[in-house]
C-alpha cells in the first residue's frame, strides 16, 4: 500500500456556514440548512460523509466488475446516517446496494464482500485518531 497522504483544506469567510473545500486542484462546498441558520447551498457536513462512502463504494464495486467482467450494468448506493446516533459512541450508517445487471447469485454475493472492502469503509470501520493543533 501506498503512503500517499490526501490533503484537503477548507475554508469560511463571512457567509452564514457555506464552506469552501480544496482538495488535489478540486472544489466542492458544504453549508448548512437554513434551518439551522445556512443557506442550503451545498451538502451539509455528514452528507458529504456518506457521499465519500457512497462513491468509494461504487468506484470499488465498478473496478472489481469491470476486472472480472461480469454483466453489471448499474450500481446504486444508498446510504443513511441517523441523527440521534450523531453524539453517541456508537455511529449507526445503513448502506442498501442494488445492482442491475444480469448477475449470478456467486457474482451477487461477492460483489457484496467486495463492497465490504472499499477503502473508506475500512477508514469508517477502524478507530479513528484525530490530532488537532493551531
Amino acid at each position: 500500500m501506498n503512503n500517499t497522504k490526501i490533503t484537503a483544506i477548507a475554508e469560511i469567510g463571512q457567509y452564514a456556514y457555506k464552506t469552501q473545500i480544496f482538495s488535489g486542484g478540486h472544489v466542492i462546498y458544504a453549508d448548512e440548512p437554513e434551518n439551522l441558520g445556512g443557506t442550503d447551498e451545498a451538502m451539509q457536513p455528514a452528507s458529504l460523509l456518506l457521499a465519500s462512502l457512497g462513491s468509494c463504494t461504487v468506484i470499488t464495486l465498478r473496478m472489481y466488475a469491470n476486472r472480472k467482467q461480469y454483466d453489471l450494468q448499474h450500481i446504486k448506493v444508498e446510504l443513511t446516517l441517523e441523527d440521534d446516533n450523531m453524539a453517541t459512541a456508537l455511529t449507526n450508517i445503513t448502506r442498501k446496494i442494488t445492482f442491475t445487471g444480469n448477475l449470478s447469485n456467486e457474482e451477487h454475493a461477492r460483489l457484496m464482500q467486495i463492497a465490504e472492502k472499499c477503502p473508506i469503509h475500512k477508514i469508517l470501520s477502524n478507530p479513528i485518531q484525530i490530532t488537532t493543533t493551531s
